[in-house]
């Protein structure tokens, strides 16, 4: 082939390739100085092109790829200059994201964003529709420019990545990509305070944008108060809210502040999603996710990340607060359920009952004043103790029921 010449159909007309970069020996492109695309002679044999094989007598014999995966390969190994997919069907883009993954180029930090972009705009959820991130901060910390490229995320689960009040994480949940498909949003666990749901909303409340489709929101064990209701009225289809193990305690206030502000109502049963066994990573970049996970093996993250920790407020000076700091338990929850008294579950009921919930307070308020003018009827002449108190509620306990039986 060294002697032969290459000619070329391009637009209708044919021509012969001259001395080029096609025709430059293996040896000497790899001595040339870097480019803006790697130069690869597709038409030197090699042995990425061949399949060896034993044939029944024990031999060895090869046999050549076909040259759909030849061409694979190539653009594998350039596809951080391929400027889009659209177009091409799924199943030869699932094929040449396999061939990425297997050539572990989302492993490179500096190439990996622009490829899961590229992917992410030709075949939207099917890439990654699904991302859980729980109790794994250091991979959220290490891998955000990824993450940030994935702009079909119906479900996200953020539980126990150490968000604060100011990450920059919030951006991007509240961005135009993600609100025409984000759903569910977990982000309990995070330390959110008050001031931090305001400023992750912010852009919702103030500009109208992001999170428009958002149905089920998590912002359990956070230390939030019932002032931060107020904050989520700006989720036009907000359905299903968990604020268990917060500042705010169930109370016919509470409930009656839920449904003013937001349409919910408390739910005695817990509610299935928020109990984490639907959510989990789906999508081609399935294997992507834990290869960031394991690319570290060798030394542990959250080693490196207490060290670090060390480090910087050693020079300050600050042991007391040092040692504070990482003997203090993660902010994760724990495997085992939420107690019962402590589980607020809010949910928009169905339409036919929301007269009954809007009315809930005030048949408990009406029940009450019954309770108390049939004391003052009575008298002495009732033997029974006083009725005791009982927990606020918004719904109607047994005694109430026998009590309203005898009108």
């Amino acid at each position: 082939m060294d002697a032969s010449s290459v000619y070329v159909r391009e637009r209708g007309h044919l021509r012969r390739v001259s001395d080029n970069m096609l025709w430059r020996p293996v040896m000497a492109s790899s001595t040339s100085p870097s480019s803006s695309c790697r130069r690869t002679n597709p038409l030197v044999l090699r042995k990425e092109h061949f399949v060896s094989t034993y044939n029944a007598e024990g031999s060895l014999r090869y046999s050549s790829k076909s040259l759909f995966d030849i061409t694979l390969l190539f653009v594998v190994c350039n596809v951080q200059h391929v400027d889009s997919l659209v177009g091409f069907p799924e199943q030869i883009g699932d094929r040449l994201f396999a061939a990425a993954k297997e050539n572990r180029v989302f492993l490179n930090q500096e190439v990996s964003p622009k490829v899961l972009q590229l992917f992410g705009d030709a075949y939207g959820d099917t890439v990654l529709g699904s991302l859980c991130l729980r109790n794994r901060f250091p991979l959220l910390s290490e891998r955000m420019a990824d993450i940030k490229t994935f702009h079909s995320l119906k479900r996200l689960d953020l539980f126990g990545c150490r968000l604060g009040d100011d990450h920059e994480i919030f951006q991007h949940l509240t961005s135009a990509s993600l609100a025409r498909c984000l759903s569910q949003l977990f982000i309990g666990g995070n330390g959110l305070s008050d001031d931090g749901l305001r400023r992750l909303m912010a852009p919702v409340r103030i500009m109208k944008k992001g999170l428009d489709c958002l149905q089920c929101l998590d912002v359990s064990h956070n230390p939030i108060s019932e002032r931060a209701l107020r904050y989520l009225k700006c989720l036009p289809k907000l359905e299903k809210l968990d604020a268990s193990g917060t500042s705010m305690k169930f109370s016919a206030r509470l409930n009656s502040c839920t449904w003013e502000l937001l349409g919910l109502t408390y739910s005695e049963k817990a509610l299935d999603v928020f109990d984490h066994s639907e959510c989990k990573t789906q999508g081609w970049a399935e294997q992507v996710v834990n290869q960031w996970e394991t690319s570290g093996a060798q030394m542990s993250k959250q080693k490196r990340l207490n060290e670090s920790r060390i480090s910087a407020l050693r020079f300050f000076g600050r042991q007391k607060f040092v040692q504070e700091v990482l003997n203090s338990a993660p902010l994760c929850r724990d495997e085992v359920a939420t107690p019962e008294k402590h589980r607020l579950h809010f949910y928009k009921p169905p339409a036919g009952s929301i007269a009954d919930g809007a009315s809930s307070d005030r048949t408990c308020q009406i029940a009450t004043g019954k309770r108390k003018r049939m004391s003052e009827k009575c008298g002495d002449g009732l033997t029974a103790s006083p009725p005791t108190k009982r927990a606020s509620s918004s719904v109607l306990t047994p005694d109430d029921m026998d009590l309203l039986d005898l009108y």
